[in-house]
């Protein structure tokens, strides 16, 4: 069950349709849901404006997501979007950030200083992007990412926890390896191994899990597979995250580098859950 929910709305994309959605599912159906706007900062001479733009935001977004005003908590601040999403998350203490994306690769994103990649850099919560350029439909069809890791396995449990709140709902759960590795003595392949513990997992949270393994690159294997299913809702872990080092130099070293949490964000054929790994671990 999801207690808090944090939408950071620029008033553009498809967060709207996204909040309409997720509000037709029993565990996201009576989570307290917050509605961020922040004003940049400004000369005084325009603060006012930009004030009073920022309040019409908001109440805009309400009407758009199709809420009366009692049922959401609207907050306007001033500052740095990205660390101000990161401030109120961390006050609220949300269960889940929802922010729409443009779906910008990683380094397009740091020259464009793209509040969502800091974000998704940054925080230690899951967060659910929803490209401005995809269509959202109702969650039906969910696909998670299975790596046997600890944060795999949180986001297998979490796309559980969902999956079995949504009758007639199918859950795929896709592993995708560099390559075939060779059996072991029994004769079981440890893509097998590993996807049987996930399905003995899955029915442990009353959930039926469709397993899939493919071999190739993870990143373009995990959306390729999405495509496949034609999922509406794809959860992976995403274990790129080094806050130290991020919070005064975000990524650089890594520009250049494969992510597969990176490349799944901008290139999935569906809104992207991604589930974070606490800092205790």
């Amino acid at each position: 069950m999801f207690r808090n929910l944090l939408i950071a709305d620029s008033g553009k994309g498809h967060v709207g349709e996204m909040v309409r959605m997720l509000r037709d599912i029993p565990c996201f159906s009576q989570a307290r849901l917050n509605l961020l706007h922040v004003v940049p900062e400004q000369t005084s001479e325009n603060l006012k404006d930009h004030w009073q733009k920022g309040a019409t935001l908001l109440a805009d977004a309400v009407d758009r997501f199709g809420l009366k005003p009692t049922e959401i908590n609207t907050i306007l601040r001033q500052g740095d979007t990205k660390q101000t999403v990161l401030t109120v998350a961390d006050e609220l203490n949300a269960d889940l950030i929802l922010m729409g994306s443009r779906g910008l690769g990683r380094l397009q994103s740091i020259l464009a200083n793209s509040a969502s990649q800091y974000v998704f850099q940054l925080s230690t919560r899951p967060m659910l992007l929803v490209r401005d350029d995809l269509y959202v439909r109702h969650v039906n069809r969910l696909m998670v990412g299975i790596d046997g890791t600890g944060v795999g396995d949180d986001a297998l449990k979490l796309a559980c926890e969902i999956a079995k709140d949504i009758p007639g709902s199918s859950l795929t759960g896709v592993h995708i390896g560099h390559h075939d590795l060779a059996p072991s003595r029994s004769g079981a392949m440890p893509a097998d191994s590993l996807l049987d513990q996930a399905k003995q997992r899955a029915r442990s949270f009353g959930v039926e899990l469709i397993a899939l393994h493919k071999t190739g690159d993870i990143g373009r294997g995990l959306c390729a597979a999405a495509a496949e299913i034609k999922a509406d809702l794809l959860v992976i872990a995403s274990q790129d995250r080094r806050p130290l080092v991020a919070k005064g130099l975000v990524d650089l070293d890594k520009l250049l580098g494969g992510s597969v949490s990176d490349y799944v964000r901008v290139h999935a054929p569906a809104p992207v859950l991604l589930v974070r790994e606490p800092e205790k671990r």
